[in-house]
């Protein structure tokens, strides 16, 4: 093995620090190295207190409402990720595609799960014709969450125009949260006139992300949230190394340097935002 895939592959040194503690908004523990334990512990000790575990189709579902059981510092977030959608309607057919969205409906009712998501639409890997099995599995989300009073968290892939027509159609949940934040700063004023939180991850720091920081900018500090999306998304210096949440202040200080705004000061925003978005 060379020196630079030994580089690309060893895990980044731990961050400062936070002053004060913060959430993972999005992450994925089934993906990543080492025990949930382990990971929550490397990760609280540098201020992230508390992750929120995604779910994005059955089997991982069922997983994430197991370890946020089992752990007071996870938060469960369940639902079909876009693309799991066409796919199941692909292999089955619709019955298939209903019959998970009813379990996902099951698991969501658990007292452990904070949030419907991450759900909504990816066209970026899904053609046209999974648009339809998408679409359809993305009402049924926005219904179950208002159903069951729990945050809807949002997938936003190059479908900008067709998540928020469909949000407005649908109604949004009381408390609606696009993971990942993809769009520009129009966009980011939309969603902060419909109070919307947007939820910024590791690649605001990449250097061609410029329209991202610009969205950023644009955000209220009482709409932002921070994720890690680990294993993905490793943000600069990192970027090609593995992710995991103890990463997060990384982005949360690139995160501070584009608003202006001092460290602690937006710590201490995303701390009371993440309360109010996923309902604690």
């Amino acid at each position: 093995m060379s020196t630079s895939a030994k580089t690309s592959s060893a895990l980044p040194p731990p961050p400062q620090p936070l002053a004060v503690a913060v959430t993972d908004s999005h992450t994925h523990l089934d993906m990543q190295d080492g025990t949930v334990a382990e990971t929550l512990a490397k990760a609280a000790a540098v201020g992230v207190t508390r992750v929120v575990q995604i779910g994005c189709d059955v089997e991982r579902a069922r997983w994430a409402v197991r370890v946020a059981a089992e752990h007071d510092s996870v938060w469960a977030a369940v639902a079909l990720h876009p693309n799991e959608a066409p796919r199941l309607e692909r292999e089955g057919g619709p019955g298939v595609l209903d019959a998970a969205l009813a379990e996902i409906a099951e698991l969501a009712a658990r007292p452990e799960v904070k949030a419907v998501g991450e759900t909504g639409l990816d066209y970026f890997r899904t053609g046209e014709d999974g648009i339809a099995a998408q679409q359809r599995s993305f009402r049924r989300h926005i219904a179950l969450a208002k159903e069951l009073d729990r945050t809807l968290v949002i997938h936003d892939r190059d479908a900008h125009e067709d998540v928020l027509r469909l949000l407005e159609e649908e109604g949004a949940p009381e408390r609606t949260v696009f993971h990942c934040f993809s769009g520009g700063p129009g966009m980011a004023r939309v969603c902060a006139e419909r109070g919307y939180f947007m939820s910024f991850a590791g690649n605001v720091t990449f250097k061609n992300a410029q329209p991202l920081r610009d969205a950023l900018a644009a955000a209220p500090p009482e709409l932002v949230l921070v994720e890690t999306d680990a294993p993905f998304l490793t943000p600069v210096p990192y970027r090609g190394r593995p992710h995991a949440p103890y990463l997060l202040p990384v982005t949360l200080r690139a995160m501070a340097e584009v608003l202006g705004l001092p460290e602690d000061e937006l710590s201490a925003h995303v701390a009371a935002n993440t309360l109010r978005a996923f309902g604690a």
